[in-house]
């Protein structure tokens, strides 16, 4: 890693699923990462990545969402105290991984027919991955004396991991986000620790929005050197789909522009566009400008992008010295003084 022991980054870009697209999934789409790799204290990374997506999502204002989470030590440890056999350990997981879409009978089925476990080991992995809820109270219940986590190496790890993950979110003020899911899985074999998924919890279903966890191994497996590392990934394509269905259910129009005003120039006069526009942008107005005669042609333009507010501009308004305030939606139009235009657009555009 040209000697950098430690590196926190994000990116927003393509990625691509070789999953056959359906709703809410498709082939190339867009996700946003976070991600931090080298080595620090227990649960340090991993706290801070659950703690910015809580944030993201709190920032995003797309509704009540949960974030679903799990730990692939204590997964692991489940299926051994359950009798799975270890090299059976992942295809088990990926079965499991499916119990946001069907019933457990069925996944219990596949698991017996398919995966070639027995009846009371399936029906004892049903007894556990039914658990969720607060984080520190399933905690508790794993800890308590007597727990068969308490007797499995692999789960004490998980447990005292997840004790340490909890009180640190818990002092940041998130934890009542977090959901301790043991039926949550990841079908990605890399993962090694803290795994989870957030959930939207309103009426548009599209799936979890954000996804992650810890993979400690995945650096080495290309590096040749061991970087352990932690990351989450937003799905931007599902969260635009929560947030325009939530616009729509308020009844906004849904703009395609951040355009909030068009000077629309009654002929092709530029100097007098690059006067009012530059006005326009001093003020940290964002404006555009278009030169054509027919007046049509600049509503239709402004309509069409979204844009709700247009200064029109002709040769009887230079003649006056004014300008015309049209307000698109409201089909509303009012002269106004040339030099005070920009004041009086400021003074709608924020009281809007």
């Amino acid at each position: 890693m040209n000697n950098i022991s430690a590196l926190k980054r994000y990116q927003i870009a393509k990625v691509y699923r070789r999953d056959n697209p359906s709703k809410g999934r498709y082939r190339e789409f867009y996700q946003c990462d976070f991600d931090i790799a080298g080595q620090y204290e227990p649960m340090e990374p991993d706290f801070e990545v659950i703690k910015v997506l809580t944030e993201l999502l709190d920032r995003l204002d797309i509704g009540t969402y949960e974030i679903k989470l799990n730990h692939r030590k204590l997964l692991d440890g489940m299926l051994e105290i359950c009798g799975v056999p270890p090299e059976k350990f992942r295809t088990v997981c990926s079965s499991i991984d499916k119990l946001d879409k069907q019933t457990f009978e069925q996944i219990k089925k596949e698991l017996v027919e398919e995966k070639g476990l027995a009846i009371e080991t399936a029906e004892k992995i049903g007894t556990f991955v039914e658990k969720r809820g607060p984080p520190l109270e399933i905690l508790s219940e794993l800890k308590k004396e007597g727990s068969q986590f308490m007797e499995n190496s692999g789960s004490v790890v998980a447990l005292n991991e997840l004790d340490i993950l909890f009180k640190a979110l818990e002092k940041s003020k998130c934890l009542d986000k977090v959901v301790f899911d043991l039926s949550l899985a990841r079908g990605l074999d890399y993962y090694t620790g803290v795994i989870y998924e957030a959930v939207f919890k309103g009426a548009t279903q599209v799936g979890s929005i954000a996804a992650g966890g810890r993979y400690d191994n995945l650096v080495g497996m290309f590096s040749g050197k061991q970087v352990p590392a932690v990351g989450v990934s937003l799905g931007i394509e599902r969260v635009f789909t929560i947030m325009e269905q939530l616009e729509k259910d308020r009844n906004q129009v849904i703009r395609a522009t951040e355009t909030q005003v068009l000077v629309a120039i009654l002929g092709k006069d530029l100097t007098l566009a690059a006067e009012l526009v530059s006005e326009l942008w001093k003020a940290k107005i964002n404006a555009e400008f278009k030169l054509t005669k027919r007046v049509m042609n600049h509503i239709t333009y402004a309509k069409q992008s979204g844009i709700p507010w247009m200064v029109l501009v002709g040769e009887s308004e230079l003649e006056k010295g004014i300008v015309k305030l049209k307000n698109i939606e409201a089909n509303q139009e009012e002269e106004v003084p040339r030099k005070t235009f920009v004041e009086e657009l400021q003074r709608r555009i924020n009281s809007a």
